[in-house]
C-alpha cells in the first residue's frame, strides 16, 4: 500500500493511532488506496501539533506531513477514536480500523463511492466466510 513507508518514518508510538478511510480496504485487497488517513489519539495529536507547526489544514482539522493526513477527529465517529485505535487489527505490522467501523463510516456518509465501497467489503466478507 502506498505511504507506508513515510508513516513508518514517522514513527507514531504503539497503541496511539491507526489508519483508517481507505487504507483498511487496500490492506485487504478490497480496492486501491489514493491516500493514507490515520487517526490518533489526543495526546499524540497535541505532540504532533507542536513538532509539525503550520501543517493543519482542511475542515475536519488534519495534519498533513508529506502524503500522509493525521486526524483527531472523524466526523460521526470521534467520540470512538479511542475504541477504533484500541481495537486495530494489525496486518502486516501496521494498525488498520475494523471494518466494522469502516462500514459504520460509510453507511453514515452514504456517498456513490461509500455505497460501492460496502459493496466490495460485502463480497470480500462473503468470501472470507466461503473459505
Amino acid at each position: 500500500m502506498k505511504y507506508l513507508d513515510e508513516l513508518e518514518k514517522l514513527n507514531l508510538p504503539v497503541g496511539q493511532y491507526a489508519i483508517f478511510g481507505s487504507g483498511p480496504l487496500a490492506a485487504r485487497a478490497i480496492r486501491a488506496s489514493a491516500d493514507l488517513d490515520v487517526i490518533v489519539k489526543a495526546g499524540l495529536w497535541t505532540d504532533l501539533t507542536k513538532k509539525y507547526v503550520g501543517l493543519i489544514q482542511g475542515d475536519p482539522e488534519c495534519l498533513k506531513i508529506g502524503l500522509i493526513e493525521i486526524y483527531k477527529d472523524w466526523l460521526m465517529l470521534t467520540n470512538k477514536i479511542d475504541q477504533m485505535v484500541d481495537s486495530a487489527e494489525v496486518i502486516d505490522g501496521f494498525p488498520y480500523v475494523r471494518l466494522e467501523y469502516v462500514i459504520e463510516w460509510k453507511q453514515q456518509m452514504g456517498r456513490d463511492k461509500d455505497k460501492h465501497d460496502l459493496k466490495l467489503i460485502k463480497q470480500y466478507q462473503n468470501n472470507i466466510k466461503s473459505r
